[in-house]
């Protein structure tokens, strides 16, 4: 790896943490933002000579190297965060404020798209669009799936790349990480998780293609399905861990 590719790498990482911090931000600066995202990750897969079937794999290294950076709060942070809600209440909001989250993302996402779509001389810079959303809010639910696993008392142990690589492999399989099932919990990302992993994420930027529209179809479309996903990603995830809650401990 180049110094170049080092310090695009480190700016998209940079970037997506701060579009996925708690802290919200405007329309504006989130378009602002997306924006300069979707630059680094142009600038990152020239500086890789990324092309044909190496994307799938450019992404999904990319997502790796994210995830681990990604500040997952424990149990007594996200009650100091959400007014001191607890179990379920607190799982309730966590969920709510992603969802917002990523409709929100999927809005500037689509509105951006569908910008470029209106004015065909830049369309070929709408993809780099789409892949920075798709890489924001796939950031927004491994988060969102890692701290559920604290709001429900079953957090991974591990440094922080071993979480990360296990709560991503989770996300791909969109389930919860149940630590008594062999190789679930597991603490390095091999070549079917990563498999899993890029798939999971081309399907991701598949369903954002789908906001490549005209006028504010995009925003709508971007919107709307990104909160259902969320939501329904969410559903699978609890529904895990309230079934391991009732487990003896191991």
């Amino acid at each position: 790896m180049t110094p170049e590719t080092d310090r695009s790498n480190e700016e998209v990482a940079d970037l997506v943490g701060k579009l996925v911090a708690p802290d919200e931000a405007d329309g504006a600066e989130r378009r602002r933002l997306l924006g300069r995202l979707s630059k680094a990750l142009a600038t990152s897969a020239k500086n890789a000579r990324v092309s044909g079937s190496g994307r799938g794999r450019w992404l999904a290294d990319m997502f790796v190297s994210i995830a681990q950076r990604l500040p997952i709060r424990d149990y007594e942070t996200l009650q100091e965060h959400h007014y001191g809600l607890t179990g379920e209440q607190l799982a309730d909001d966590l969920v709510r404020t992603a969802a917002k989250a990523t409709t929100a993302i999927g809005a500037v996402g689509g509105a951006l798209a569908a910008a470029e779509f209106a004015a065909p001389p830049l369309l070929l810079s709408a993809p780099a669009q789409l892949v920075a959303e798709t890489l924001v809010v796939a950031a927004i639910e491994v988060k969102l799936l890692a701290e559920l696993h604290e709001v429900y008392g079953v957090p991974v142990q591990g440094n922080g790349s071993q979480r990360a690589a296990a709560y991503t492999m989770a996300w791909s399989k969109q389930r919860g990480v149940n630590p008594l099932t062999p190789g679930s919990a597991t603490f390095a990302l091999g070549a079917a998780a990563k498999t899993a992993l890029r798939n999971r994420l081309m399907r991701t930027l598949g369903r954002h293609l789908t906001t490549l529209g005209p006028f504010l179809t995009g925003a709508i479309a971007g919107g709307a399905l990104n909160r259902a996903a969320t939501k329904r990603l969410a559903e699978a995830v609890r529904a895990d861990l309230r079934r391991q809650r009732a487990l003896p401990p191991a």
